[in-house]
């Protein structure tokens, strides 16, 4: 089987069920930088890579539901439904311009 080229965002796992996402590839040193769910990043050797899926050590995977394991994120750092973080006050930022007459 032909190794697929790793993408920077795309996630893989291996065959022991682990997940890691494809943080960075360097061409010039033939490395691929990787990052397991628990945020434990490490290098891989591009030969390591291409032996790995020949020997079905590797496998294409969709990214978690909770993402969040790999990254330093608490929950009021996440986005909410509307876009804005939960630290967002909208409120205060549109009582400044009451009483703001543009027509004037």
């Amino acid at each position: 089987m032909v190794a697929p080229q790793p993408k920077i965002g795309d996630w893989y796992r291996v065959s022991g069920g682990e997940l890691f996402e494809v943080v960075a590839i360097d061409d010039d040193d033939a490395t691929i930088d990787i990052q397991h769910f628990d945020g434990t990043v490490e290098e891989m050797d591009r030969e390591d890579w291409e032996s790995q899926w020949e020997e079905g050590a590797l496998e294409a995977a969709e990214a978690p539901e909770d993402w969040s394991g790999s990254v330093d994120v608490d929950a009021e750092d996440e986005p909410s439904a509307g876009g804005e973080s939960a630290s967002d006050d909208t409120t205060l930022r549109a009582s400044a311009l009451e009483g703001l007459d543009l027509f004037e």
